[in-house]
């Protein structure tokens, strides 16, 4: 008569003196045939899991010889009968967590968006999860996909699937942290005058304001513009100016330059 959680000697099959090779053995041979993506009979996902779980006691040296040990004393106390009371040793347990990397662009990190993931699964099958990703994740973040990572023994819950953010590299943004660079043309006359210049970004478009005499590499700082937080205060958006020169000038435009060459006593090397 058998009461509670069943032997694992007879659930895969072996004898109480076997060894661990033929356990292995055993445990391989079940799994396979019993693996919920391979097999398509009913009851096929918990018989796996009573398998797996048969095979953590009887692979552990010490988790076997309590259970031997248990079983012996409650055979003894009820004089001989094989009344299984060891569900303390051999009973449900969580499944291990399982960490991918989810691969998003700035725009993605900006706005956030649904996000299709595949991923491989058991026996080489690939499985696709429906992702959504918050507005403001950071490299580095981690989102957690509840019930998605290995499944539980015995019953028990299944692990999370961890899905570690990673941020594509942008030919126009760069990100730390929160914060975001972006580099913005200028013609020459803008930077000498100063000018109000759209710049593009995966919410909308803003003004920047340069000031009269912004050189290249001039850092403009606008506060609350980086990646949003739903926890605290934004990231800034740095505007890094770069003036840009025409590769060809009409011959209106190169009389205009060398009457400023003449004009102006301004020397760059000297600056």
């Amino acid at each position: 008569m058998a009461v509670g959680v069943r032997d694992p000697y007879e659930v895969l099959g072996v004898a109480r003196g076997a060894g661990r090779d033929e356990i292995q053995r055993a445990y391989r041979r079940l799994a396979r045939l019993h693996h919920p993506d391979v097999s398509a009979e009913p009851g096929a996902e918990e018989r796996f899991k009573e398998i797996t779980a048969a095979y953590r006691v009887l692979a552990d040296p010490k988790r076997r010889r309590e259970y031997d040990a248990g079983r012996r004393s409650h055979q003894r106390y009820h004089g001989g009968i094989d009344i299984d009371l060891s569900g303390g040793l051999f009973r449900g347990a969580r499944g291990a967590d399982a960490r991918a990397e989810l691969t998003i662009g700035v725009e993605t990190a900006y706005t956030g968006g649904r996000r299709r993931v595949t991923l491989p699964g058991p026996a080489g099958r690939p499985r696709q999860y429906d992702v959504d990703v918050p507005a403001g994740v950071v490299e580095g973040e981690r989102l957690r996909l509840p019930g998605q990572g290995a499944p539980g023994t015995r019953g028990g819950p299944s692990g999370d699937l961890l899905l570690v953010v990673r941020l594509a590299p942008h030919p126009r943004f760069k990100v730390s942290g929160r914060d975001v660079m972006v580099e913005v043309p200028l013609s020459p006359w803008e930077a000498a005058l100063g000018a109000v210049v759209p710049v593009g970004l995966p919410t909308g478009p803003l003004r920047l304001d340069v000031p009269p005499g912004s050189s290249s590499g001039r850092r403009l700082r606008l506060r609350g513009q980086g990646l949003p937080n739903p926890h605290g205060p934004a990231g800034d958006l740095f505007a890094e100016i770069r003036i840009v020169v025409p590769e060809r000038l009409t011959p209106g435009e190169r009389a205009l330059y060398r009457s400023l060459a003449r004009e102006s006593p301004f020397d760059a090397r000297l600056t």
